[in-house]
C-alpha cells in the first residue's frame, strides 16, 4: 500500500519528533521519500534523533517551544527559506502528567492546556497561513489521545485534547476551500518513551483492560498517520481515528 516514493518531493514538519511516536512518524515519512523537519524543546534529543534518522533520508531539526508564538513564526520563516514549502504538518508535541483533578494546580492546568491546545493552534494556524492557504494544499494530522470516555486521572489533557479534536473538525470545514485536509489520530496506551514519566503502579497490568490485551506500538500509530497524509485518504477530513486496541469501547482502564 505504501510505495517507496509515496511522499517524494513532499516536505513534512513533525513537532515532538525527537522521540516516541513523533520519531516513528518521521522515520516512516523519510522511508517513503519525504524531506522531514523535526522539532522539540530539547536540542540534545533532537541531535541524537537526526543522527539516527539521517540514514533514511534528508532530515534536519529546529528547536521549538510550540507555546511560544515568536518561535513558531520563526520556524515558519526558516522552513520557507530552507525548503521553500511545507506539505505535511504532524502536530505531535505535547505533554501531561497523571493527577486527580482536585490535585491539579492552576499552574499545572494552564501549562498542559497551553502546551496541548494553544500550542497546536499556534503551529497549525501559522503553517496554514504561511504555506497551506497560499498554495491551496496541505495535510495536517493532530496526534491527540483516547478521550472517548473522558480522561480520568488526567482532566487537564483530556480537556485540551478534546479541544484539539473539535479544532480538527472546525478547521476541516473552514479550510476545505483551500484544499487542506485536517484529521486527528487518537492513540491508546502505546509502548513508547512517553510512558517513562508515569509511575510503575500507574501502568501495572494495564494491558488487561485493553481488549487486544497488549499495548500499541509507535509504528502502528505511524501507519494510520501516513495513510491520512497520503492520496489514498484524499476524501477524508475532520475525522478522528482511534488506535487503541478497542480500549475506548470496554473496560475500566484507570482504577479509581
Amino acid at each position: 500500500m505504501f510505495q517507496q516514493d509515496l511522499f517524494k518531493d513532499k516536505v513534512a514538519l513533525v513537532t515532538g519528533g525527537g522521540s516516541g511516536i513523533g520519531f516513528a512518524i518521521a522515520k516512516q515519512l523519510l522511508q517513503l521519500g519525504a524531506k522531514v523537519i523535526i522539532s522539540s524543546r530539547k536540542e540534545e534529543r533532537l541531535k541524537v534523533a537526526v543522527e539516527q534518522l539521517s540514514v533514511f533520508g534528508p532530515v534536519r531539526y529546529q528547536l521549538l517551544d510550540i507555546r511560544d508564538t515568536e518561535q513558531v513564526e520563526a520556524l515558519a520563516k526558516n522552513i520557507q527559506k530552507v525548503e521553500g514549502k511545507l506539505d505535511i504538518l504532524i502536530n505531535n508535541a505535547g505533554g501531561q502528567f497523571p493527577s486527580p483533578a482536585e490535585d491539579i494546580s492552576f499552574k499545572g492546568w494552564n501549562a498542559v492546556i497551553n502546551n496541548n491546545l494553544n500550542g497546536t493552534f499556534y503551529v497549525t494556524q501559522t503553517m496554514a497561513k504561511t504555506f497551506f492557504i497560499p498554495s491551496r494544499s496541505g495535510n495536517v494530522v493532530n496526534i491527540i489521545a483516547n478521550i472517548f470516555r473522558g480522561f480520568p486521572a488526567m482532566a487537564h489533557t483530556g480537556a485540551a485534547r478534546a479541544g484539539v479534536e473539535n479544532l480538527t473538525m472546525t478547521l476541516a470545514v473552514e479550510w476545505s476551500k483551500y484544499n487542506i485536509q485536517i484529521n486527528a489520530v487518537a492513540p491508546g496506551i502505546i509502548k513508547s518513551t512517553g510512558l517513562d514519566q508515569y509511575p510503575p503502579e500507574f501502568l501495572a497490568g494495564i494491558e488487561t483492560a485493553i481488549p487486544a490485551k497488549r499495548l500499541g506500538t509507535v509504528e502502528e500509530v505511524g501507519y494510520i498517520t501516513l495513510f491520512l497524509c497520503s492520496p489514498m485518504a484524499k476524501f477524508i477530513t475532520g475525522e478522528t481515528v482511534y488506535v487503541d486496541g478497542g480500549q475506548r469501547l470496554w473496560g475500566d482502564l484507570w482504577k479509581m
